[in-house]
């Protein structure tokens, strides 16, 4: 994750400007992943970020596979926090900087199609002190949350 510090305050603009092309959302999805190489075993492609919520489709495919066939737990937890770090970078105020501090997920349903991973902050979480809880969960193309939970970020000042 810490790859993905040096990318503040330029994701948002980097989303705006690559999702207008044509494939722009994997070009941006590609070149995200290039910062921070730990998320390409997941594939993920951003659908959208924007301050306070970044989303993203986690593609159901046999190396992301456990042993009963669905979405390993492990892949969906890279899915959640791959959006967490787009939405962080993409909202944290100016002269600050985050680290993950812990996940707490719940398990809910088999994850047996393409996944939806999504993050989603209160804004005005990011003022109100160093602990910052960021909303996370999984779903289903029919709808079912599969994975929820909250990753917990630090937020200080940058030195």
């Amino acid at each position: 994750m810490g790859n993905i510090i040096g990318m503040a305050n330029q994701v948002l603009p980097m989303w705006q400007r690559m999702r207008s092309l044509p494939g722009g959302d994997r070009l941006f999805s590609y070149a995200f992943t290039r910062k921070a190489p730990y998320f390409r075993s997941v594939r993920p492609r951003f659908v959208q970020i924007s301050p306070n919520y970044a989303a993203l489709v986690l593609p159901k495919r046999r190396a992301v596979h456990n042993h009963i066939g669905t979405v390993h737990a492990i892949a969906v937890c890279n899915g959640l926090e791959a959006a967490m770090g787009a939405l962080a970078e993409a909202t944290i105020p100016a002269g600050k900087r985050w680290l993950p501090k812990g996940m707490e997920v719940a398990y809910l349903a088999k994850a047996t199609s393409d996944l939806t991973c999504s993050a989603e902050t209160d804004p005005d979480a990011w003022t109100a002190g160093p602990d910052v809880p960021v909303r996370v969960k999984a779903t289903r193309s029919d709808g079912t949350v599969v994975v929820e939970g909250a990753i917990n970020l630090w937020v200080t000042d940058k030195k």
